[in-house]
């Protein structure tokens, strides 16, 4: 496979894990973009702190160019590719990503570069098969990888995606423990991983497939493998022989397509194919569009834009126990915006159990009363909710801003919660968490009680993990730094919190992704401990950075007097731009991602 094919495309794929020093990563992603853009090479480039991972095509010479600097000038000089021609590009553009892993797996304590299970050559598993030796092929790919081809006799691990080989190596029957077990999968990355995660599970005689099928196809041809091998790129699939198949895969729904598929009537490229009405993926998207279309047609009015009668709940404290009602109100932090509390209760709108109050009315800690508001009109919010995903269990939405999640204050109807219970009614969904009225961005609701249960304590004991995008006025002197500046347990008349060396623990990490011209910058955030109320728009705000467009921590360390913007106003540039948490149903990592905002560049 070293000959020079002028007209034809060299495409190489290969990965190392070996360990890169954190702040050299970003560096190292400059530099391979410079080199990769000069030599008009396609593909991705994955690179994480355990090593690179990399899918590249182009010219040989311009390839060979590429990967001698990659070498040399990064260290990775043990780095080995597989090769195969086409005759067109399979990638569309070039990209270097910086990612956790360069394979996703989930399992912290599996470390390649440490250790990995024994490697046999291809033609070792060729010799072994011809003889008839007694071995378990398991195939760690994919479901819809297996179907194009495999080896005769292979065991699918059973899998839709490979962070869940876990749970599908915890399935596995206990007599293999005693078998040899050879693991194979495209190039062999993946085996790095699930080899040693077999082996901390008790499987005694565990093998990897050196190259896995690509370089088998290379050295030994398709003997005792039945199929092509599933690729990720334009060419979907390889024979033995290391050329593209007719093996498609549909536009829509991404199921893997076989020739006779595309005899079906249902077949139409770049639309559809015999699969799409039965995939979950397209009922699923189905199923969100109509949702999306139920809470637009219900918000095109708002439900607290139209006149009603608002009941407010107040329940009495230990300490108000035998006040007269009046004297309680006026205890209060917050005032009614009009009327006094006294003309209040004389109109007959301070009410228990249905029955009209007096001001001398003496109460009992524990009880309830109610402020009947007649004639209670909200003010606007913005009601674009889009759910992006949702189950049997959850349901993630992207939260727009402002929007109130939760009834307080002036918002009853005009709020996320109220909005959702109403589209998604008999089913009363919880939010899971909060953001701030002017928080836009991922938020997670359970359907049920019992996942409420679990998913509300996992966010309360700190175990989500939290990533947030934002704008902040001014540049800070360094790339990363933080905040662990104790946040207070009181909130201001306006609704807001300070900084009290009494108050509540919290640290917050920034990350400068951006500096613009405007003396602005974009960062990613991250909640390192706390939670607390406002925490991000605090922190930042007494580093001299506050968010853009927030109405109550303004620049010069000054405190406005409004708490939440209207849809006209500026936006604030703060969203929540992804989650990751264990699914309380599924029991496997989940993540959701936000779209990136406009105002973040």
């Amino acid at each position: 496979m070293n000959e020079d094919k002028d007209d034809q495309i060299l495409n190489v794929s290969g990965y190392l894990f070996k360990p890169i020093r954190s702040e050299a990563i970003k560096p190292l992603r400059e530099y391979l973009k410079k080199w990769g853009m000069r030599n008009n090479l396609k593909g991705t480039i994955l690179l994480s702190t355990e090593g690179v991972n990399l899918f590249l095509s182009g010219q040989r010479h311009k390839l060979n160019d590429f990967l001698d600097k990659f070498r040399n000038e990064s260290g990775f000089l043990e780095l080995e590719v597989k090769e195969s021609w086409s005759d067109h590009q399979p990638f569309t553009r070039f990209l270097v990503r910086i990612k956790k892993e360069i394979i996703a797996f989930g399992v912290n304590d599996i470390v390649p570069f440490d250790y990995t299970s024994e490697y046999l050559p291809p033609e070792r598993l060729k010799e072994w098969l011809d003889q008839g030796k007694e071995v378990v092929l398991l195939d760690t790919r994919n479901d819809y990888e297996v179907k194009v081809g495999t080896f005769d006799n292979a065991l699918p691990i059973g899998v839709e995606n490979f962070t869940h080989f876990p749970e599908a190596a915890a399935r596995l029957p206990e007599e293999l423990k005693e078998k040899t077990i050879v693991t194979f999968c495209t190039g062999g990355i993946r085996c790095e991983k699930a080899a040693p995660l077999l082996e901390s599970k008790g499987f005694k005689n565990v093998y990897q497939l050196e190259g896995g099928i690509l370089k088998y196809f290379e050295k030994c041809g398709g003997a005792h493998y039945k199929g092509d091998c599933f690729v990720f790129d334009h060419r979907v699939a390889l024979n033995p022989n290391l050329r593209e198949t007719e093996v498609r895969q549909c536009y829509a729904c991404r199921a893997v397509l076989m020739p006779d598929d595309f005899h079906s009537e249902q077949y139409i490229p770049g639309k559809q194919c015999p699969y799409c009405q039965d995939s979950d993926h397209q009922k699923q998207s189905k199923e969100l569009e109509n949702r999306n279309n139920h809470i637009k047609k219900y918000t095109e009015v708002l439900p607290g834009s139209i006149p009603y009668e608002n009941v407010r709940p107040l329940k009495i404290p230990e300490n108000a126990d035998g006040m007269n009602i009046l004297d309680f109100l006026d205890s209060l932090k917050f005032r009614p915006p009009e009327e006094s509390w006294q003309e209040i209760i004389e109109s007959g709108r301070m009410k228990i159990n249905g029955k009209s109050l007096e001001p001398s009315t003496k109460l009992k800690a524990g009880t309830q009363i109610e402020h009947h508001l007649p004639g209670t009109k909200e003010p606007q919010v913005n009601g674009q909710i889009r759910v992006i995903y949702e189950d049997e269990s959850i349901i993630v939405i992207d939260k727009p801003a402002p929007l109130p999640v939760h009834p307080s204050g002036r918002f009853n109807r005009n709020t996320l919660q109220y909005i959702l219970r109403q589209v998604y009614s008999p089913v009363v969904p919880r939010c899971a968490h909060r953001l701030d009225a002017n928080t836009s961005g991922i938020m997670v609701a359970t359907k049920t009680k019992e996942y409420a249960s679990i998913l509300q304590p996992a966010f309360e004991r700190g175990q989500v993990e939290k990533e947030y995008r934002a704008r902040l006025h001014g540049h800070p002197d360094v790339e990363e730094f933080t905040c662990d500046k104790a946040i207070s347990k009181e909130s201001t008349m306006a609704g807001g919190r300070t900084i009290d060396d009494n108050g509540l623990a919290a640290l917050t990490g920034f990350k400068v992704i951006k500096r613009h011209e405007d003396n602005t910058c974009s960062v990613l955030v991250r909640l390192l401990e706390g939670g607390r109320t406002h925490q991000i728009r605090i922190h930042s705000w007494a580093l001299g950075y506050p968010v853009v467009g927030d109405p109550l921590y303004l620049p010069g360390m000054q405190m406005g007097e409004t708490q939440t913007i209207s849809p006209s106003d500026a936006t604030m540039c703060l969203q929540s731009s992804g989650l990751v948490f264990i699914h309380p149903s599924k029991g496997h990592r989940v993540k959701f991602e936000a779209p990136i905002p406009n105002w973040w560049e």
